[in-house]
Order: structure tokens, then sequence, then C-alpha cells
């Protein structure tokens, strides 16, 4: 076998810093939880709120009772905090799991998760930036000097507004 062979390595989405390769030789046969934890960046209890919303399972258990997670654990787990940075729910994620594992499944299947995902990216970026027009709108018709009992900021979100449903609501 050629050492090339030997060397299983993960390209992973890491978000800021661009791609991490990950070294399948580099990790042990099996984890603690508190191994398992410090490798993805995690607390202790996030993988056993995984575990309790069936996201995620140890591999086995040692006679004392630590649990112990293989390479399919730490595979599973690096899964789901890439698609939480990219946006998707648990509930998503579990269902991209289950893609993931479908013999019956298809690429096109999880196309049209992400393409529904996008959409809700964009609608947010959308709101987000009315948002923003909004509070450079307010931010111009303020004038530093005044008392704060004439600020159109602070008199601004006193108003009532309306919702998108097009009723007046009371912004607290």
């Amino acid at each position: 076998m050629q050492e090339d062979e030997r060397h299983t390595a993960f390209l992973t989405r890491y978000y800021g810093t661009g791609c991490i390769v990950i070294n399948e030789v580099d990790m042990p046969a099996e984890l603690t939880i508190g191994q398992l934890a410090k490798d993805a960046g995690v607390h202790i209890e996030t993988i056993r709120y995984y575990e309790r919303r069936n996201l995620l399972g140890p591999t086995s258990r040692l006679p004392s009772g630590y649990r112990l997670y293989n390479c399919e654990a730490q595979r599973r787990l690096r899964f789901i905090k890439n698609a939480q940075t990219l946006g998707f729910t648990l509930h998503e994620i579990a269902e991209l799991l289950n893609l993931r594992v479908s013999s019956t499944a298809r690429c096109g299947d999880v196309q049209r998760k992400a393409g529904a995902k996008l959409k809700q990216v964009e609608a947010k970026v959308s709101d987000l930036q009315a948002l923003a027009r909004a509070l450079q709108v307010l931010i111009r018709t303020c004038r530093a000097g005044q008392p704060t009992d004439a600020c159109p900021i602070l008199q601004s979100l006193e108003e009532q507004r309306r919702g998108r449903d097009g009723n007046r609501k009371e912004k607290s």
C-alpha cells in the first residue's frame, strides 16, 4: 500500500479561513466524549444534546459507562457543525443526515433542500438590508447637539408601526 492510500483526507468548509484538510491517520480509532468535543471545538453538553436529538450517538461504551466514538461520529459531528455554519437548523440537518445514508436519496434531493435554505437566507439578507436603510435614515435625521427629548431616533422607537400584515402594532 502506498503512503497516499493510507491517508484519507477530508476537505471541510470552515467559514472565515477557507478549508481545512483533516487526516484520519492522525485520529485515534475511538474517542471519549471529551476527546470528541475537543476535536470538534464544542462542549460535551453539545454532543449530549445531539445524542438526545438522535443526530449523533456513541459507537460503544466502556464498562465504566464512558461513551466511545469512532471516525464516523467525528465526520457526522463535522457535518452537523458545517451545516449549522451554512444556516441549517438541527431539524434540517437531521433531514440531510437521513438523505446522506438513504440508499434511495439522490443529490437532487439535497440540492432542493439547499435551494430552499438559500431562499431563506436571501430573504433574511433582504430584511437586513431594509433594516440598514431604515437605520441610515434615522441616523441622518439625528442632530447630535439636540437634547434627547427631541431625538428623532428615540421618538421613532416610540411610534406605532405597521406590521407586515398591514395592521398597526405598538413597538415596545
